[in-house]
Formats: structure tokens, sequence, C-alpha cells
């Protein structure tokens, strides 16, 4: 009897540590790994994103841009989109075509507006020519003859080997999410807006997919906000949270004790649009994530120095 009772409680301590494997084992199983775009954002570095591609040397939101974007390293390419006339989406900033395009001289018409064309016309247009014009005399590329692209042509490129951070200006969250969807890259970009309503109407009907805030709005419950109103504090990271987004996509009008909450919550805060080596380190010391730049290059040398006290101090 003594025998069977020993024989028993020898049995008791490896059943417990099976069972105890088990469960560790199943645990692990059902841990979902990160996407490539959620292992990005949670690197333990703060983030460079070109902004518009590398608009300092290549014209806005076109793919040689974007080419040039990824080939300085940018951890992400940013670039905004509107929704045409036929409801296809096309990567612009502005939303009447004067500035970047030829369209004034090809129509003869100041102000079309991008949602009055569709996207055949508005990818007709020279998207490079007033770039040119801009730099005549440097010794940069001409790129006159360069189109605007659709978001999916875009994506395409940046893709390959790199992530978009989507800037959504105009058009309804379905649309967006159907391309996505027809290109199995959910949660595999970031998309962004101004429009928090649109944040919501996103994560409603993805809520997997990562979501960043931008800010700070021009009003808060209908009435206009002062620049000091503006600061990014925690009720505005309170805000960001209920619209479903991670990120609080901010000015420099941040502090560290925003920035502190924001992580707390287990948001990121990132920054636009700095392209000053200073300024850069001065958000960078209030603990922001990651950093929108027109030049990504330039950004990378200052964070590099940043880390590096003792090499050249220009």
């Amino acid at each position: 009897m003594l025998a069977k009772l020993n024989s028993a409680s020898r049995r008791r301590p490896l059943l417990a540590f099976g069972l105890l494997l088990l469960a560790t084992a199943s645990t692990v199983k059902s841990a979902e790994p990160l996407s490539p775009v959620e292992a990005v954002i949670h690197l333990h570095r703060p983030l460079v994103i070109g902004h518009r591609g590398y608009n300092q040397i290549a014209p806005e939101n076109t793919l040689p841009s974007f080419q040039l974007a990824k080939a300085a390293g940018a951890d992400m390419v940013e670039l905004d989109y509107y929704q045409a006339k036929d409801g296809q989406l096309v990567v612009i900033h502005d939303e009447v075509l004067d500035r970047t395009t030829d369209a004034v001289t090809k129509w003869g018409e100041k102000g079309v507006t991008i949602q009055s064309k569709t996207a055949d016309e508005l990818c007709s247009l020279d998207a490079g020519k007033w770039f040119d014009s801009k730099n005549a005399g440097s010794h940069l590329p001409t790129y006159a003859g360069t189109h605007l692209p659709t978001l999916a042509e875009s994506l395409d490129l940046i893709q390959d080997g790199n992530l978009t951070l989507i800037h959504h200006k105009q058009g309804d969250a379905a649309t967006c999410l159907k391309l996505l969807r027809q290109k199995n890259l959910v949660n595999r970009v970031v998309v962004q807006s101004f429009d928090w309503s649109y944040l919501k109407d996103f994560h409603q009907q993805a809520p997997e997919q990562v979501l960043g805030a931008l800010g700070p709005l021009d009003q808060r419950a209908g009435n206009k906000l002062s620049e000091a109103e503006k600061t990014l504090d925690k009720a505005w990271v309170d805000e960001v949270r209920k619209s479903g987004a991670q990120l609080v996509v901010w000015n420099r009008q941040i502090t560290r004790v925003a920035v502190d909450y924001a992580h707390q919550q287990g948001m990121k805060v990132w920054v636009y649009t700095i392209n000053d080596p200073g300024m850069a380190n001065a958000v960078l010391e209030l603990g922001a994530d990651g950093i929108i730049t027109d030049n990504p290059a330039r950004i990378w040398r200052a964070m590099a120095i940043r880390n590096t006290p003792s090499a050249d101090p220009r």
C-alpha cells in the first residue's frame, strides 16, 4: 500500500509539470504574430517616414519620389489620396490640380478639383514639370512627363520592400478598405486622417487595421481652437483612442506629459513635418516615436549624430 502511495506521489509533480507545459504551449500558439507594419511601429527606436516620398529632391506624391524615399532608407513612405469622379483613388495632396500638375495649361481652367475628373483623366496630367520649373538651374534630375499615380500603383511600388502610410484626404472608408483587401494589405499599411469620423468608420469595418489620427483639429465640439488649445494633451489622446486609432500623428505642438500618457495607453506619437535637425532633436527629447519629413536622409543623419555625441557636430 505504501509503495502505491509513493508511486502516485511521484507522478503528481510530473503531471503538474506536463499540464504547465501544455498550458504554456497553448498560450504561445494562440498569440498572433505581429504583422510587418506592427513590427516596425513597435521598434525600439524612432521611425523616419518620407513625407509624400522624398519630396525635396523629386516631385511630391509621384512614383519617383516614393522610390527615392525607399532608397534613402525611410521606414515608411507617406502619401495622400483623393477619390476621383469614377470612384478610383488617385494620389495627390491638393484638392485642386493647379499647383502640382499641368491641368491649367491642358484644360485651360483654374481650380479644377480631383472629384470632377476620372482617374484616367487625372493620370494623364504631367505631375513633374512644375518641379523642374521650381528647381531650374539645380543639379536635380528632370521629371517632366511624370504622371499622377493611382493609389493602387503606388502601393505596388512602395509595398515591394517597404511600408505605406496612407493619408486619407477625401472619400469613404469602404472604398479604401476594398482596395486594401483586394491587394491583401489590410494591416500591412497604416491609414491616417484628419477626419476622425472616417477613422471610426474604418475601425468598425476592419478593427485589425492600424490607424493614425492626425491632429490637431481646427475645431472641438464646434468651437474654433486657439493655438494653445491645439497642443497635444491627455484629453486629445483620449479622443484619439475613441476614434479607434493607435497612433497619434501631431505637429510639433506636443509635450512630454502628453507623449508619456499616450505611451501608457499603448499608443505611439509621430510628429510632422520635421526637416530641421534641431527640431528633430527637440521632438525626440519629448519622446516622439516617429518623424515625418520631406528629407529622410537629413533626419537619419541627425539621428545618427544624436546617438554618437563624439561625431561631427555639424
